[in-house]
C-alpha cells in the first residue's frame, strides 16, 4: 500500500510540474504536439528512473561512506548528463523521427531540474532503493501526463480564435495555470487513502 500511495501522490497530488514547478522548460517548449510530448515523457521517464537508481547507489555507497555529501549536486549532474547522452545515442539509432521531433529539447533533459530534483528528493525523503524507483517512475508518469494533457489543450487552442493580445505565450501561461488549479483538486487524495488503509 505504501508503494501505491507513493505512486498516486507523485502523479496527481505532488505533480512535479504543476505542484512543485520543476521541469517547466520542456513543459512549455515541447508541449505543442501530443506525439512529441509522449516521446519526451518516455525519454524523461527512462532517464529519471535510471538516474535515480544510479544516483541513489552513488549517494549510499560512495558519497556517504567517504563523507563527500557536499559533492552530491555535482556528482548527480555528471551522472544525469552521461545518461542523457546515452539516451540521445539510442534514440538516434532506434527512432530517428522522434530524435528529430525532440530536437534541442533532448539535450535539455540534462538541465531539466525535474530529473535532478527527483534524484535529490529521494535522498532527502530517506527512501530505500525500491521506494526511490517507484517514486522516480511515478513522478515521470506525472510529468508525461501533465505534458500530454497540456499538449492536447494547446492543439485545441490552435483551432479556435484567440484575441490578439492573448495569443502566444499569454494564453499558454493562462492554460498552464488553469491546469495547475485542476490538479489541486487531488490535494486531499493521499491523506484520504492513508486513513482508508490505516497508515496514519
Amino acid at each position: 500500500m505504501q508503494y501505491l500511495l507513493i505512486f498516486i501522490s507523485a502523479i496527481f497530488v505532488n505533480n512535479i510540474i504543476l505542484s512543485q514547478f520543476l521541469g517547466i522548460c520542456p513543459f512549455l517548449g515541447v508541449s505543442k504536439k501530443i506525439d512529441t510530448s509522449l516521446g519526451m515523457g518516455a525519454a524523461v521517464a527512462f532517464v529519471m528512473t535510471l538516474a535515480t537508481i544510479v544516483t541513489w547507489l552513488v549517494q549510499i555507497y560512495i558519497l556517504n561512506p567517504l563523507g563527500l555529501q557536499y559533492l552530491q549536486t555535482l556528482a548527480f549532474i555528471l551522472i544525469i548528463a552521461a545518461l542523457v547522452q546515452m539516451v540521445e545515442i539510442i534514440l538516434k539509432k532506434v527512432s530517428p523521427a522522434l530524435y528529430q521531433a525532440l530536437g534541442i529539447y533532448l539535450p535539455l533533459i540534462t538541465t531539466n531540474c525535474a530529473v535532478l530534483g527527483v534524484a535529490i528528493l529521494v535522498i532527502q525523503k530517506d527512501f530505500d532503493l525500491i521506494q526511490s524507483v517507484v517514486y522516480a517512475f511515478s513522478t515521470a508518469v506525472g510529468f508525461a501526463l501533465a505534458m500530454t494533457v497540456f499538449a492536447g489543450i494547446r492543439e485545441q487552442l490552435d483551432l479556435v480564435r484567440i484575441p490578439k493580445g492573448m495569443q502566444g505565450m499569454a494564453i499558454t501561461m493562462i492554460t498552464a495555470g488553469l491546469l495547475s488549479l485542476a490538479f489541486m483538486g487531488f490535494s486531499g487524495v493521499d491523506g484520504g487513502l492513508r486513513k482508508l488503509f490505516g497508515l496514519e
